[in-house]
C-alpha cells in the first residue's frame, strides 16, 4: 500500500505543473483582449462674425425729496412718462429693472431726505436705439445704461461656429496624420466647450439736437470642441 502511494506522487506533481502552465497561457491571452483602439485627439475652434441687430437700453429716473412719499411719487410720475416715451419710440420688451427708495443722511447720521430710483429696460433694432435714448431723456430719464448690442440669431450662429470648430479639429488631426504616417478615421467622441459671444456694451451719451448715434460694429460668435478620431 505504501509503495503504491509513493509511485503516485510524481504523477500528481506532473499534473500540477501542466495546470500551472495552462493557467499562464490563459492569463496572457486575456491581457491581449483589453488593448484599446488607437486614436488621436485634437481641439478645434470655430468663429462666425456677424453684425449685431438688437439693442437694449436701461433708462433710469433718480429723484430726491424731503419725505419718502414725495420722493417715490415724483419718481413714479417720471418713470411712467419714460415708459410711455419708450413705447412711443418703438421700444419692445419693456421691463422694470429696479425700484428703490432710501434715506439720505448727514455726517451725524440724521435723515435729511429721501432718494428714489427706477430703471426700465427696452429693446429695439440697432438703428432705433438712438431714438430710444432720446425719447427716454426727453421724458425725464436722467440716467442711461447701454445700449447693449447682441444678435437675435445667436443660437443658429453658434451652431454654425460648432461646425467650424469640428472642421478645425479634423484639419489638425489630418496634419498630425500626415506627419505621423497614419490615416484619420471616423469621429469617436466630441466634447463641446462653449465660448459664446458676450453682448457688446456701448456707452450712450445724452440726447442732443442731432440725435444719439449708435454704431453696430461686428460681433464674434465662437465655439470650442475636443474631438477624438479613430486611427486607421
Amino acid at each position: 500500500m505504501r509503495r503504491a502511494l509513493l509511485l503516485s506522487l510524481p504523477l500528481a506533481a506532473a499534473v500540477v505543473a501542466v495546470a500551472v502552465v495552462a493557467g499562464v497561457g490563459r492569463t496572457s491571452s486575456a491581457r491581449g483582449d483589453v488593448n484599446a483602439a488607437d486614436s488621436v485627439t485634437t481641439t478645434g475652434h470655430g468663429v462666425v462674425t456677424a453684425v449685431p441687430d438688437r439693442a437694449t437700453i436701461v433708462a433710469g429716473v433718480h429723484t430726491e425729496a424731503s419725505t419718502a412719499a414725495q420722493a417715490l411719487d415724483e419718481n413714479s410720475k417720471l418713470a411712467n412718462a419714460v415708459v410711455a416715451a419708450l413705447k412711443g419710440a418703438g421700444g419692445a420688451d419693456l421691463q422694470t429693472q429696479q425700484v428703490s427708495l432710501s434715506p439720505r443722511t448727514d455726517a451725524n447720521g440724521a435723515v435729511t431726505g429721501y432718494t428714489a430710483d427706477d430703471g426700465i429696460s427696452a429693446s429695439s433694432g440697432v438703428a432705433g436705439a438712438g431714438a430710444l435714448v432720446d425719447a427716454a431723456v426727453g421724458a425725464g430719464a436722467n440716467t442711461i445704461s447701454g445700449p447693449t448690442l447682441d444678435l437675435s440669431q445667436q443660437g443658429s450662429l453658434y451652431r454654425e461656429a460648432l461646425g467650424k470648430a469640428v472642421e478645425d479639429a479634423r484639419a489638425k488631426a489630418d496634419a498630425l496624420a500626415k506627419a505621423g504616417g497614419f490615416a484619420v478615421g471616423p469621429v469617436a467622441t466630441v466634447v463641446e466647450s462653449a465660448a459664446q459671444s458676450e453682448p457688446l456694451p456701448f456707452a450712450a451719451k445724452a440726447a442732443d439736437a442731432a440725435g444719439t448715434p449708435v454704431e453696430a460694429g461686428t460681433q464674434d460668435v465662437t465655439a470650442d470642441v475636443t474631438v477624438t478620431f479613430a486611427i486607421r
